[in-house]
């Protein structure tokens, strides 16, 4: 259907495109035209599920086509203009009071995050002008959890070091010392925040590489326990030495213990510098940290340093304190793994994410409740049969008083 109203309004899209251009310096890729919503989206988005759902809503679907990585506010409210019933955005843009004053002057009610968190939204702001706020969680736990696993075992192996030494042309035969790092299985993995992602993990730690676990969190993880358990159970009967969890009291015994730690909290006052100079001297000498939850709960200057004197700690990052700016010194350090916040970078993912993002804004439009389990969203991307009538996550939907699904 996509394919078809592409062709049937590419003459129209690109006259707009023109005439928007010439009268606004942001450029913009028109679908749908004649619709009677007009949804804007600050960036272009994987797959294509997510216009043809909102075309099919009567949506006149804008995408910005802008060559910037980050859209400026002013960039913004020139794609706001006039007439908006919602906007779909980023998380590298500042949704604050200016944003949601001028997206409220033009008639809108509706802004989603492509992304479950939100620290780059004033949600009070928001909620003053009667717009709800949408995120996507639920579609990104395995997705963040295997680039999580992916950083342990690409810094425990050395495998980033390893590739460059030998794209440089340096490796002129074995060496009984090339190399040498650490060995995963019957080592212990630390986890601080066993929530789904932080759980997800250390599953695959356990279940991949028969670690034992270590883990602190505010709630019992008791799923995770039972996993564990299980799993020993399974180990043991096979003849295999078991895996064993332990619930720590603080985390610093996670610290203490874990050979590899992977951070999972949520972002907020209490786990600013989480880990900072005290805390990372707690730590194994060749301890290897990993960090694909939020960047500011890392003190990356102390975390620097803690490289230099420490060369076999190693560290994997996902996000970073100043994004997209790494701290002086961290792209030296050889015994440090860095990427480009990619945790949700699998295809199934970010067009889960887009489809999620696009729903939320045109359940607010339409009027639809709210789903009533923002975690659980299978039902919305399955492409076999139509999504619920319903907005899949607003963060701001009790502040705002709109209903939940019944469903």
């Amino acid at each position: 259907m996509l394919k078809k109203l592409l062709k049937s309004y590419h003459s129209k899209s690109l006259s707009f495109f023109i005439f928007f251009k010439m009268a606004k310096p942001v450029s913009v890729e028109v679908w749908n035209p004649n619709g009677k919503y007009r949804v804007v989206s600050t960036k272009s988005m994987p797959g294509t599920r997510w216009i043809d759902l909102l075309v099919q809503q009567d949506c006149r679907v804008e995408i910005c086509t802008e060559k910037k990585t980050i859209l400026s506010v002013e960039d913004i409210i020139a794609l706001i203009g006039t007439k908006c019933d919602g906007v779909i955005g980023q998380l590298t843009e500042d949704w604050g009071e200016t944003l949601f004053s001028a997206l409220r002057k033009a008639g809108g009610t509706a802004f989603s995050n492509m992304a479950v968190g939100y620290n780059n939204v004033d949600v009070e702001a928001a909620t003053k002008y009667g717009v709800a706020v949408g995120n996507t969680p639920g579609v990104l736990t395995e997705t963040t959890a295997e680039l999580a696993a992916s950083l342990s075992l690409a810094a425990s192996r050395r495998i980033v070091e390893a590739d460059g030494f030998m794209r440089a042309g340096l490796y002129d035969g074995w060496l009984p010392h090339l190399f040498v790092g650490n060995l995963l299985k019957g080592q212990t993995v630390g986890v601080i925040g066993a929530g789904r992602i932080g759980s997800a993990y250390a599953r695959m730690m356990i279940e991949g590489f028969k670690m034992n676990l270590i883990y602190f969190d505010l709630y019992q993880a008791t799923r995770l326990e039972k996993f564990v358990t299980a799993y020993g159970q399974f180990l043991q009967a096979s003849g295999e030495q078991p895996v064993t969890w332990k619930r720590a009291s603080s985390m610093d015994e996670v610290l203490q213990e874990a050979d590899v730690i992977s951070l999972h909290p949520i972002l907020d006052k209490t786990t600013y510098h989480l880990i900072n100079k005290e805390r990372l001297s707690k730590m194994k000498k060749e301890a290897i940290l990993i960090n694909c939850s939020r960047g500011p709960v890392v003190d990356e200057v102390a975390l620097v340093e803690h490289l230099k004197q420490n060369p076999m700690f190693r560290v994997g990052l996902d996000v970073f304190e100043d994004e997209p700016y790494m701290k002086p010194g961290l792209a030296d350090m050889k015994n440090a793994i860095v990427v480009p916040h990619i945790a949700s970078a699998s295809k199934w993912t970010r067009e889960g994410m887009a489809t999620l993002a696009a729903l939320n804004v045109l359940g607010k439009i339409k009027g639809y409740p709210i789903w009533s389990n923002p975690n659980a969203v299978d039902p919305f991307l399955d492409e076999n049969s139509p999504p619920p009538a319903a907005s899949p996550s607003i963060v701001n939907a009790k502040a705002l008083g709109l209903p939940v699904a019944k469903l």
